[in-house]
């Protein structure tokens, strides 16, 4: 790891100048310039700490520059950087720290949530004894970053294994070279974990994103905790909601659940939420399905349930994508609404940046109308405390998850 030099040492840093409106945005505290707001970027490395500077010439902080990204400049401090992995290692230490009071009755957490936790770039989770490390920015990209990153989290977590998960999409876009997912130290890279009580089996080379979706963690329990009856959870990918409300609810005590039924379009995923059911002893009912189809098709039959969890992937990954993405959500929506029988539970979620807390509860307000339907909203939930949301990066805010009472 590079020594610190003298913070009073000329610095070799290259300087960048931001016009007004990249200025304004960095001194609202969003950590993101983008290039038409940078000014001539003449032999800038990539990857590299930049200086920044507004059109006066007054210092704004260090960034972490990108030759091919569209978001030129991300913030990494307001004042000077000498040692970029040792504040890097730095931060990492500070994410553990934050969700020491935070985080509970969980084996599995994100640990580092990029600009959420001053590290844009860098995501980290913690399934038991292994990490996963995802890296999507040049600057983190660099050699004594990387090494820092795994350094520090060896050093803090003594994991068992420590993996990097490869978002070739986003790597490509970085102009970075490709990789594949790989363990970049130890020996393991698959374990067990559990969450709120339920039994996971986890493969960090294997599935979606990092391989669970850590964020709906606490959603898992809160939608349980009200679930009844026959439930339907659609989307289900790996068995999360459908394993808890089987279990959370009571379904070998009180038997609140009488029955759960998971629906994916995916069959890996499918045979993993039944590895997850055994794992916890239970047997649930798997459907490989398109759910949209499922639910257009039981809507037309007159299908009935007493409890609905939609959990469908994002539909907005632009802004261009908004307006199909709210066409989707309010056809979803309206089936669901139209299968469950009075006083029924509906979770629904969604985890489209672009589509706003107001922009979703409108889309299921309007669907609650078309289905004649009359909705108590229980809980208006987001992202796991683990995902912290930074208030003035709304780009944190991504997930929405309400739990509602359905009255005819």
């Amino acid at each position: 790891m590079p020594s610190k030099r003298n913070p009073s040492a000329p610095t070799a840093e290259p300087s960048v100048k931001i016009s007004a409106r990249g200025a304004e945005r960095l001194l609202s505290r969003h950590p993101w310039v983008y290039r038409s707001d940078v000014g001539e970027e003449k032999d800038i490395p990539a990857g590299a700490l930049v200086r920044v500077h507004d059109q006066r010439g007054k210092f704004l902080g260090t960034a972490l520059y990108s030759s091919s990204s569209q978001i030129a400049i991300r913030m990494i401090s307001h004042g000077s950087v000498t040692d970029l992995p040792a504040l890097i290692a730095e931060r990492i230490r500070a994410g553990i720290a934050y969700r020491k009071d935070l985080v509970s009755n969980t084996e599995a957490y994100r640990v580092v949530f990029s600009e959420a936790d001053f590290l844009p770039g860098l995501i980290v989770d913690r399934y038991n004894d292994v990490l996963t490390v995802q890296i999507l920015t040049q600057a983190m990209d660099a050699a004594g970053v990387r090494s820092a990153i795994v350094e520090t989290l060896k050093s803090e977590l003594q994991p068992a294994g420590v993996v990097e998960r490869v978002e070739a999409r986003i790597r490509e876009l970085e102009k970075l070279p490709a990789l594949p997912s790989s363990l970049l130290w130890g020996k393991k890279s698959a374990t067990e974990i559990k969450m709120n009580g339920v039994a996971f089996h986890y493969d960090s080379l294997e599935g979606q994103k990092t391989g669970a979706f850590l964020d709906q963690r606490e959603n898992y329990a809160a939608a349980a905790q009200y679930a009844h009856g026959e439930a339907l959870d659609a989307f289900c990918y790996q068995g999360g909601f459908a394993l808890h409300l089987a279990l959370q609810s009571g379904l070998h005590s009180v038997a609140k659940v009488s029955k759960v039924t998971g629906v994916d379009s995916s069959r890996p995923a499918l045979e993993m939420a039944e590895k997850n059911a055994a794992l916890n002893g239970i047997e649930l009912e798997w459907m490989e399905a398109n759910a949209f189809d499922l639910l257009r098709e039981y809507a037309a039959a007159g299908r009935q349930y007493d409890t609905i969890v939609l959990d469908p992937p994002a539909f907005a990954k632009t802004k261009r994508d908004l307006e199909k993405a709210l066409r989707g959500y309010k056809e979803l929506n309206l089936r669901a609404m139209k299968m469950l029988r009075p006083g029924g539970i509906l979770a629904t979620c969604s985890c489209s940046f672009h589509v706003s807390g107001a922009d979703f509860l409108k889309v299921v307000a309007d669907a609650a109308q078309d289905a004649h339907k009359s909705l108590r909203i229980i809980e208006n939930r987001g992202a796991a405390k683990d995902h912290p949301v930074l208030l003035n990066v709304p780009e944190s805010s991504y997930l929405q998850c309400l739990i509602m009472s359905v009255s005819n």
